[in-house]
């Protein structure tokens, strides 16, 4: 699934499988979720909206349930950097 960077909110990526029907959604926190049965439609709007964290707060969190495939940090961060104030 090939992914488009986003920097809106907390979204950092996302990607859309119109054959499955599959929304892939990049968080800032590394967090990667699928949200099935996505309609090509919500894609489209999704990923050419001007406040797409907005959108995906209200017409995708909300409505449809989300399957976390990954919750790493992304590569060369050490999660408890945040917390000890590293950069």
């Amino acid at each position: 699934m090939e992914m488009k960077k986003i920097n809106s909110g907390k979204l950092r990526a996302i990607g859309y499988d119109a054959r499955a029907r599959l929304l892939q959604v990049q968080l800032d926190n590394g967090s990667t979720l699928h949200y099935s049965g996505v309609g090509e439609d919500i894609w489209h709007r999704l990923s050419s909206s001007g406040a797409a964290w907005s959108f995906y707060r209200d017409n995708i969190e909300e409505e449809f349930t989300a399957t976390r495939v990954s919750g790493s940090a992304p590569a060369g961060k050490n999660p408890l950097d945040d917390l000890f104030g590293k950069p």
